[in-house]
């Protein structure tokens, strides 16, 4: 009687160790879950439309040189400014390098302008002919919150300077800049900064539609090599 209880209770001991081992070769595992690659691109937001009845067929045709691009915002990670701290996410990300898309982005808020014609992103064919070329740089693209990691509440940040050369003979005739600052953003909320990333460069090309148009109806024309006025446009 006594032999047949030992046999029982050795029986009953090994299922504990039976199923750590099924645990250890992976049967069930308390590791967490790797969270998706989500990726992000710039210029799917709406655009405004123009309430003008018609586009001016004697509208202004644009080239935008190559852009001008922060070296800490070349990067396809979207980064985020914690004081002056850059922090990014594996997991969060731009789908594509970030001055593609802002080029996209510009490009297609600046074209939806009644005073626009047509834009050209370089390198653009040698045939190509533009009234004005534009060089862009952007030196903020990021969401921004306090160094305090325990901050959940912070803003957009996007500021970009430009000049625009007259293309006929290479002359510089304006400069300018947009500053842009939207509260509101939620640290963490990356679809909501891509989503104000996009608002700001729609702002950008707005601005610089009301510069082109500024000069281009500018008399006499702006030449600054001349020693003419140049033209300072700035936005905030």
């Amino acid at each position: 009687m006594i032999a047949r209880k030992t046999r029982r209770m050795a029986r009953t001991l090994r299922l504990p160790g039976i199923c750590a081992l099924f645990t250890a070769t992976g049967c069930f595992t308390l590791a967490y879950p790797t969270p998706p690659v989500e990726e992000y691109v710039l210029g799917a937001g709406p655009r405004a439309v123009a309430a003008a009845p018609a586009r001016d067929t004697g509208g202004l045709t644009i080239g935008l040189r190559r852009l001008d691009l922060a070296p800490y915002l070349s990067t396809t990670a979207i980064v985020v400014r914690r004081g002056s701290r850059i922090v990014t996410s594996g997991f969060r990300r731009w789908g594509e390098e970030p001055g593609a898309g802002i080029m996209r982005a510009v490009a297609a808020a600046l074209g939806a302008s009644p005073t626009i014609l047509a834009v050209d992103v370089a390198p653009w064919p040698v045939q190509a002919q533009h009234d004005y070329l534009v060089q862009l740089h952007v030196s903020h693209l990021e969401g921004a919150a306090a160094e305090d990691l325990t901050a959940t509440e912070g803003e957009v940040h996007v500021m970009a300077s430009w000049e625009i050369i007259r293309s006929q003979d290479g002359t510089l005739v304006a400069r300018g800049e947009t500053d842009r600052r939207e509260a509101g953003w939620k640290v963490g909320d990356y679809l909501g900064l891509v989503t104000r990333v996009d608002k700001g460069l729609t702002g950008i090309a707005s601005d610089l539609a009301a510069c082109l148009v500024r000069i281009a109806g500018a008399r006499p024309a702006p030449d600054a090599a001349a020693g003419g006025r140049l033209v300072v446009c700035a936005a905030h």
